[in-house]
């Protein structure tokens, strides 16, 4: 019985317009926010880190999606808007999925396209420095995570 019920619940899903099959699937899965950052690294390897104004640990550059915009326009709108660095993206992102507070982050790698340092550009940064993989600082969570999946920190730390 629950399998013909279901089956008869797909047929109806189905027929739906496209508009109301995604009003469905919005309304009825669970929600995450998605976020693009990167990982600014120098040719000796060091990286870019950050300390927001209202978090205590180092992190990545990187924010949350405008509605509609494509994660690589965020991420270098991001760093731009908040170190003041015009970078290039390196190869494609890798995606970090945290369930527990259902956030997705595309992770990308990128290299500065000139001399230019790093410098709070945003009300929101209040320290940015560059950091030898050897010598990181307190990480937040979410850049230790953002690090391991790109093959930079072991997955001991943290």
């Amino acid at each position: 019985m629950i399998a013909l019920l279901h089956r008869f619940a797909l047929d109806l899903f189905g027929r739906l317009p496209r508009p109301a099959r995604r009003l469905v699937v919005r309304t009825i899965a669970p929600s995450y926010t998605v976020g693009a950052v990167c990982l600014v690294e120098r040719d000796d390897g060091a990286v870019v880190l950050l300390q927001q104004r209202y978090r205590s640990r180092w992190g990545l550059p990187g924010g949350l999606l405008a509605r509609g915009e494509p994660a690589h326009e965020a991420v270098l709108r991001e760093v731009r808007e908040e170190i003041g660095l015009v970078i290039e993206l390196d190869g494609a992102p890798t995606v970090v999925v945290d369930e527990r507070v259902r956030r997705v982050d595309v992770v990308y790698r990128g290299r500065p396209t000139n001399g230019d340092s790093p410098q709070p550009t945003s009300p929101e940064i209040v320290a940015v420095d560059w950091f030898g993989t050897d010598d990181l600082p307190d990480l937040q969570e979410e850049t230790v995570a953002a690090l391991e999946a790109l093959g930079k920190l072991g997955p001991a730390r943290g």
